[in-house]
């Protein structure tokens, strides 16, 4: 009976690490792993090659890589909507790449910009996945501008960026909806309402980030 008790006991402890909630650590730590992702792919698609000593703690594998898939499939969704707002973001924000908090700085605000307007679903926190693939989206093309102007470990600040940003800003919204698998919905699903639900969100972020451009570009310096 003993055994059969701490048998009970051991079930229990195993299916609770599976069903428990991610914590606040684990939900910033896959954002930056997914960030990085999003940042090889992004620089492999144009030629620029990066280190694996450079590519550390990757999504790759298990249910993390299948949502890091998601998120570059829509990422490239996002991007083929719009594809020159996705692209010399450096520019477009008129920022220099040589200077950590200037790029950190312009991420940030851009961001914070993004997730402050009120989402076109008229969602009541204004945060939607079309968002999120967006801000990744802005990430993966600053990441490119950066290395292509010689600043290859600009990267890793932009991944810092991201985890606190997401630390700061989306951990609530990320464990309400279960964690970041719950992006897989967006693909998975077949029903054509939702699919209409995800292209009216990603064209909303694609506004939001102009928006949040426009704010950047005339802030005062």
């Amino acid at each position: 009976m003993e055994m059969l008790r701490r048998s009970s006991v051991f079930a229990a402890e195993v299916m609770e690490v599976f069903d428990r909630s991610p914590t606040d650590k684990e939900l910033v730590s896959q954002a930056k792993a997914l960030c990085r992702d999003y940042i090889h792919s992004r620089l492999n698609r144009t030629g620029i090659g990066w280190s694996k000593a450079e590519h550390q703690l990757s999504a790759s594998g298990g249910t993390l890589g299948e949502i890091s898939s998601v998120l570059m499939w829509l990422g490239d969704e996002l991007e083929y909507l719009r594809p020159n707002i996705y692209r010399n973001v450096a520019r477009q924000l008129n920022i220099t790449v040589a200077s950590e908090s200037v790029v950190s700085d312009a991420f940030l605000a851009v961001a914070a910009e993004i997730f402050s307007t009120v989402s076109c679903l008229h969602l009541s926190s204004g945060i939607t996945w079309g968002k999120v693939v967006s801000l990744y989206a802005v990430a993966g093309a600053l990441a490119v501008d950066c290395v292509r102007h010689g600043h290859p470990a600009m990267v890793h600040t932009i991944v810092d960026c991201m985890g606190e940003f997401v630390r700061k800003s989306l951990v609530s919204w990320l464990k309400r909806r279960g964690g970041w698998a719950d992006i897989t919905k967006c693909v998975v699903n077949t029903d054509p309402s939702f699919r209409s639900h995800w292209l009216v969100s990603a064209t909303c972020a694609c506004g939001h980030y102009l928006k949040a451009m426009l704010f950047y570009l005339l802030r005062d310096k």
